[in-house]
């Protein structure tokens, strides 16, 4: 064993693991601050909706980075971690974009309309990156992890919004804005990713 390999990585190259702790972390004190109250301004905590989505493509890209160096990565997954950044990226952008233009300009229905459906589109834009990856992944048990993992997350996220609507129907719970549904989905996407890990000794695709 050679010094080059005693090296750490450095956080950049740590892998999907670690990342997803961090997203796990990040997402759950989220919950917490906003179901507590104790972040009261509305803006600061849609602005900090964005950290769980930059751990969230740190999490992907890490899994594909450590699938690439192991050779198992092909073409249709690669094309799946660009469509995913391309979509974070927009995410993000659209979403500063609607919290800047709302707090600064206070534009017209018609407008702020327009500015906050742009996010949720780029939100569909992942949904529809990992279904062009299930539909273009030539390897079956990878496409099987993916498929997996995406239906663990879909239960977490279905179950948790059925629940909770039932609880706030009989006036036990506050209302939760229906974007958090996405955000238990992708909540349940790492829960997937690590029962693969568990069960098949590998992340998946997705």
């Amino acid at each position: 064993m050679n010094a080059q390999s005693l090296k750490s990585p450095g956080i950049l190259g740590r892998g999907p693991a670690f990342w997803g702790a961090l997203f796990a972390v990040a997402s759950a004190l989220l919950g917490i601050l906003a179901f507590t109250g104790a972040i009261d301004n509305r803006g600061a905590l849609m602005v900090l909706l964005t950290v769980p989505a930059v751990l969230l493509f740190a999490v992907i890209l890490s899994a594909h980075r450590k699938a690439r160096n192991g050779n198992t990565k092909g073409t249709a997954q690669a094309r799946y971690v660009k469509r995913v950044a391309i979509f974070t990226s927009l995410y993000l952008a659209t979403f500063a974009a609607m919290t800047f233009l709302d707090e600064a300009f206070a534009p017209p229905e018609a407008v702020r309309f327009f500015i906050a459906v742009l996010p949720g589109l780029a939100i569909s834009g992942i949904f529809w990156a990992i279904g062009r990856l299930i539909v273009e992944e030539p390897d079956e048990f990878l496409r099987m992890l993916t498929i997996r993992q995406s239906l663990i997350a879909s239960a977490i996220a279905l179950s948790t919004a059925s629940i909770w609507g039932f609880l706030e129907a009989a006036d036990l719970v506050f209302h939760v804005d229906a974007y958090w549904v996405a955000i238990a989905w992708f909540f349940g996407l790492f829960i997937g990713a690590v029962a693969n890990r568990i069960q098949y000794g590998t992340w998946g695709a997705a």
